[in-house]
């Protein structure tokens, strides 16, 4: 048995990091680590650098860059650093003082160098760097806890400093596709500083948090190591979700508990000699001071009422792959917080359709898919692919260098291979390779599972501008970049099908990512809600106390969607290769499972 997490008994460092795979609970245990330190009386403050932060919906507050105190508690305050905020407050930082200095057409140029998405990740690091190695802001707070981006962005994020400080000590021309050099040339003792905190033991803690799950905690033991290589040394394991005890009689409880007890009996080797705590699973959604408080407690539950879902409200996904044939649809995405089973779903919907005759393409623009893990092989209907952002990136820097070794002189030559290696070119050669794996249409179905939300829409909201970069950086637009805006916005050709689980984050993270989505002018029509205990047999209390919870959210996401909604029972046994996949299209009725 695993020790309880308390953290209100623990001798903690001042910066504690909280991170993991999407979904596996990193906000909920970030919040409730901050009240119950708070409610020791530490002074904390608790701080979201992730695109997609849901701190707003579990505090049931609006937040923003500055740290403002937490309704209803003493002692806590909260920030969330919302990248686009930080990128305007950074460009007005940048571009201000040159105002009425230089002529206009100047500070259009830097304007627009200072347009892209890369501008975005530097100036949220900005404002992470600025609260890290504020002295200040320390004395300030006993603790000071970020909840962090889900793993890939947040390997990205902390390796930022590294990449920027060693690409700008080895830059000489003063400029790149950030802007102006000088301006970020000024931070480089303030990434130095955050790196330094980050590596001292006796001030920083990384948090891992994860599941009682093979792919949570296979994405735990990767963030410990590549974190660990630079410098993140302090770790800890936290196994949020635990079903302390089973009813054998209850199939789906022996099944729950099962897996649970076989995923740790398989703990990866890299997270093995962590200190490990525990975290009961809530029969309820963790959302207000109170829930909080007692996050980490062993839950008492009473059932005031019955789980019933009226079946009325939602469809198989056998529905929704025969909507998606009827139509047309050569382009289908599954876009949702991390954690929810974008993969599988996405997976399905592949083998859906290939059943149904056709060839398709499955693919992932995330960069911690594990979609080999679910769908196993090939078949004759569909082909997989992965977008490395690593292999993109060097074969994208080989094609502009290729492009351009015959009409620039060995001195624009080096100018140009020194632009390539700053960080954001890698976000440009994704986008390429997102663009032709789009393309790819005119011959079969393609279907994206991608990045989590704030990554994803950071890519698609980027067309335009990356338009104008990738011009600069290979002189030409290609086919694939130009068709790519018309494909998207075309519902007989495109549909996002949203995925999210029957809970108060996911569905409001989903919510947001639509009313995105349709600003974009990007269609959607068809939500999923996956791993629902609502259309089990279930009898455990806890797990029963989890289906109740959903029904509030079932009936919201029915109304969302305009009763295009379909629902996935929770699954005893993991869903993995071509014919568990295949069985999740041939289910006739949610409460026929």
């Amino acid at each position: 048995m695993l020790n309880r997490f308390e953290p209100k008994s623990m001798s903690l460092t001042p910066y504690l990091f909280f991170t993991g795979k999407g979904g596996v609970g990193k906000t909920s245990t970030a919040c409730a680590t901050a009240v119950s330190l708070a409610d020791s009386g530490k002074r904390v403050l608790l701080v979201s650098t992730d695109p997609a932060s849901n701190l707003q919906d579990v505090f049931g507050m609006e937040l923003s860059n500055h740290p403002v105190p937490v309704i209803g508690m003493k002692n806590l305050d909260a920030a969330n650093l919302d990248p686009e905020t930080a990128a305007n407050e950074y460009k007005a930082e940048m571009v201000g003082p040159y105002r009425g200095v230089l002529p206009d057409t100047v500070i259009a140029t830097m304007e627009e160098q200072l347009s892209g998405a890369c501008t975005v990740e530097i100036a949220a690091f900005n404002e992470f760097s600025s609260m890290l190695t504020n002295q200040e802001l320390r004395e300030q707070y006993d603790h000071i806890l970020f909840d962090t981006a889900p793993t890939g962005h947040t390997l990205r994020l902390l390796q930022l400093p590294t990449a920027w400080s060693g690409f700008l000590s080895e830059s000489t021309h003063g400029a790149s596709c950030l802007g102006p050099l000088a301006g970020l040339e000024a931070k480089k003792t303030l990434y130095e500083d955050a790196v330094q905190t980050l590596s001292d033991s006796n001030e920083t803690t990384l948090v891992l948090v994860t599941r009682p799950d093979d792919s949570p905690l296979k994405e735990a033991a990767r963030a410990s190591q590549e974190l660990g290589e630079i410098g993140i040394q302090n770790q800890l394991l936290i196994v949020n979700g635990m079903l302390s005890s089973v009813m054998e009689q209850d199939t789906v409880s022996s099944a729950f508990y099962g897996r649970q007890v076989r995923a740790l009996e398989k703990l990866p080797e890299a997270v093995q000699q962590l200190p490990i705590y525990q975290i009961p699973l809530a029969p309820f959604n963790i959302t207000g001071i109170e829930h909080l408080r007692h996050f980490f407690d062993a839950p008492e539950v009473s059932l005031v009422q019955e789980k019933n879902v009226n079946p009325s409200l939602v469809f198989p996904l056998q529905h929704l792959i025969d909507d998606m044939e009827s139509k047309g649809i050569r382009v289908i995405f599954t876009m949702g917080k991390g954690g929810v089973g974008k993969t599988t779903v996405a997976s399905a919907i592949a083998v859906g359709l290939a059943e149904r005759g056709h060839r398709v393409h499955l693919s992932t623009t995330d960069p911690a898919s594990h979609l080999s893990h679910v769908l196993e092989q090939e078949t004759d209907n569909i082909t997989v692919s992965c977008i490395d952002p690593k292999v993109e990136l060097e074969r994208y820097k080989q094609e502009v260098l290729e492009q351009n070794k015959d009409s620039l002189d060995e001195d624009g030559l080096a100018y140009l291979e020194e632009d390539l290696r700053s960080p954001c070119t890698e976000e440009i050669a994704v986008f390429r390779a997102f663009a032709n794996l789009v393309e790819r249409s005119s011959h079969e179905i393609v279907v994206i599972d991608t990045a989590p939300t704030g990554h994803t829409l950071l890519l698609l909201d980027a067309t335009e501008e990356y338009h104008k970069e990738i011009a600069r950086s290979a002189g030409a637009i290609p086919a694939a970049v130009q068709h790519l805006l018309p494909r998207l916005r075309d519902p007989n050709e495109t549909s996002v099908v949203i995925v999210t689980l029957a809970e108060a984050t996911p569905y409001y993270e989903a919510f947001r990512l639509e009313q995105d989505l349709q600003r974009a002018s990007i269609p959607t029509k068809w939500w999923t809600i996956n791993q629902s205990f609502a259309v089990t047999d279930t009898m455990d209390p806890i797990l029963s106390g989890r289906a109740i919870a959903e029904q509030e959210w079932i009936q919201q996401i029915h109304k969302a969607s305009e009763g295009n909604t379909v629902i996935i029972p929770w699954e005893s046994k993991e869903v993995v290769g071509y014919d568990s996949l295949k069985t999740w299209t041939e289910v006739v009725s949610p409460n026929e499972v």
